[in-house]
């Protein structure tokens, strides 16, 4: 590999002017050079690391200038398909070209002759995305747990570092992380097994409860909690797993029972109400509103003993929250979407509280499996829905949240291949609720994707870098030993 990149002052002295290439083209070419990943007319964020690509044409070699305008900082020669662009500089441009365009110039040379690529053209947002993004890394059957663990990105660069690895606990199951507000000093996640339990870390104590009275049935499952950090709403379910013969869908989870309960963090309370728990109903994957008051919720009708899954269909609805009497009421459905023949999954409302963001499928609710699975918006003020047609694909689009200023979202995406969710990143206008065309998560090996055989699970954008990882492993270690020896 032999790559070249030239500073602007280098630049200066080696070209007449900072806008000249390399090499004059000897041709122009009116198409646009294949790369990957397709990083072409999307929008980025102000501190995104680069987005490193490889060039899919045939050349004996490659020149790249990335620029806003007349301004043309980087320019990168290497005689290999692979563009790795300078973070630095990478960084200075972005800061440079906010609310404005950038182009990526690629000259190759093929047969002789210098060939100029119509320019890629991508925005860069006045914005910034959340600087960390956290997920559960494991292998896509689901079925094999001796390789799992928590981890978070940076995403202003590519460093990558874990929080937790199921590795530290005996090879149990870890899942289900979640965050306050998007705080990463006030998080959760589940530990599953002998030395299982559900792990909270909150104002620089950490501390495994069981959210499950004796007279409840079933623990708490999906969390989501309030932005105050006060309380977690749980789903309480009792979810199978099953294996197909044949078919798309290799897999399927769905719930036999399922309700809500509320966990009161300070007191270590556990509260519901008979509108949200019960045998007439199953309730799934909820969240609080950002203001705590109302708690968005997935129901369908509850499960009978020989009945087909793929009949089993979730509506949206929601529930108000009052905080001061520990009180649940006034129960709405919001979008009826069995009675289109559809199902709901994780609904996730926006920083401003004006727009939810859920998955829609043809059945059930574990729509990871479900190639038809699609995002869709709602405007909660209208009640009006739609499908996000700027970031839907062909296969699975699925789990999804918010970055904390409500101007971009990531979800997890099986558009690549069909078998392995990996993240993409999308802008959104909480002014008009439009998107822009979804990028994929940057590598600092844009082949990183056709190797690795992991699945990303549950990305979660956090406002900072998780430090606690090593005391959260070392609290559930310490504590399992205490009730050991209290056991003899």
């Amino acid at each position: 590999m032999n790559k070249v990149f030239v500073s602007l002052a280098a630049i200066l002295l080696l070209c007449l002017s900072a806008c000249s290439p390399f090499h004059e083209a000897d041709e122009i070419c009116d198409k646009t050079p294949r790369i990957f990943p397709d990083y072409s007319g999307i929008t980025l964020p102000a501190n995104i690391a680069p987005i490193n690509f490889e060039i899919h044409e045939s050349a004996s070699a490659y020149e790249a200038i990335i620029g806003c305008g007349d301004d043309v900082p980087i320019m990168i020669s290497s005689t290999d398909s692979i563009i790795s662009i300078p973070i630095d500089e990478w960084h200075s441009l972005l800061e440079k070209a906010k609310g404005k365009d950038i182009f990526i110039r690629v000259l190759l040379e093929q047969e002789g002759k210098w060939i100029q690529y119509k320019d890629i053209i991508n925005n860069v947002a006045n914005s910034d995305i959340d600087p960390v993004l956290a997920y559960r890394l494991l292998y896509p059957g689901y079925e094999f747990w001796d390789e799992m663990g928590i981890y978070q990105r940076n995403l202003t660069s590519f460093e990558e570092t874990a929080i937790v690895e199921n590795k530290d606990f005996g090879g149990q199951c870890v899942n289900c992380h979640s965050f306050a507000n998007r705080d990463s000093k006030t998080m959760m996640l589940h530990v599953r097994g002998k030395s299982g339990g559900t792990i909270i870390a909150r104002d620089g104590n950490i501390n495994k409860v069981n959210p499950q009275p004796e007279s409840y049935p079933r623990g708490g499952t999906y969390p989501y909690w309030s932005a105050d950090g006060r309380y977690i709403v749980f789903s309480s379910n009792d979810v199978h797993q099953y294996f197909h013969q044949a078919g798309k869908k290799k897999i399927e989870v769905s719930d036999f029972a399922s309700d809500l309960i509320v966990y009161d963090v300070e007191k270590n309370e556990t509260f519901t109400d008979s509108l949200v728990f019960g045998d007439k109903y199953m309730e799934t994957f909820p969240c609080f509103t950002p203001d705590g008051k109302t708690i968005y919720f997935c129901r369908a009708d509850a499960y009978k003993e020989g009945m087909p899954l793929d009949s089993i269909r979730y509506g949206l609805y929601a529930i108000d929250f009052d905080v001061q009497n520990h009180r649940l009421c006034n129960l709405r459905c919001i979008v009826d979407a069995p009675k289109e023949g559809h199902s709901v999954s994780f609904p996730r409302v926006s920083p401003d509280g004006k727009w939810l963001i859920y998955t829609q499928s043809d059945y059930g609710n574990f729509s990871i499996w479900h190639a038809e699975a699609d995002l869709w918006l709602l405007n909660i003020a209208t009640g009006e829905t739609r499908l996000m047609t700027e970031v839907n694909s062909n296969d699975v689009d699925s789990y999804h949240s918010w970055s904390s200023n409500g101007e971009w979202f990531v979800f997890s995406s099986k558009r690549m291949d069909g078998l392995w969710a990996r993240p993409f990143i999308a802008h959104f206008d909480s002014t008009t609720g439009k998107v822009s065309r979804p990028f994929l998560l940057p590598q600092e090996n844009p082949q990183f994707y056709n190797n690795f055989t992991r699945t990303f699970n549950i990305p979660e954008l956090v406002k900072g870098e998780i430090a606690n990882g090593k005391e959260i492993i070392n609290a559930i270690n310490i504590q399992e030993a205490q009730r050991a020896t209290e056991k003899r």
